[in-house]
């Protein structure tokens, strides 16, 4: 799947809103805020359940790389979340 196809299907779940659980939590990592070298996925299964972490490095802006963006679309697909959010901006670390 190409980036804008991806993107544009992770941008169309978080515009739904809560839809119910499961929810996926997408939130980019770097070590300034203009480039994300590292994409967090958290999974909540269900209502103050524990989150789940799974965490994917890239070398480049993990927003523009194409493998990272196909990958979260395969998460969300595979948890058949109801929810999905993204962090707007890139967490400081």
């Amino acid at each position: 799947m190409n980036l804008d196809k991806s993107k544009k299907r992770i941008a169309k779940k978080v515009k739904a809103g809560f839809k119910g659980y499961p929810l996926i939590n997408i939130m980019y990592q770097g070590s300034t805020a203009d480039i994300a070298e590292e994409v967090v996925v958290e999974f909540v299964l269900e209502e103050g359940g524990e989150a789940q972490q799974q965490k994917f490095k890239s070398t480049a802006d993990a927003r523009t790389d194409e493998v990272i963006q196909t990958t979260l679309i395969k998460v969300i697909d595979r948890a058949d979340a109801k929810t999905v959010t993204e962090s707007e901006s890139v967490i400081v670390v």
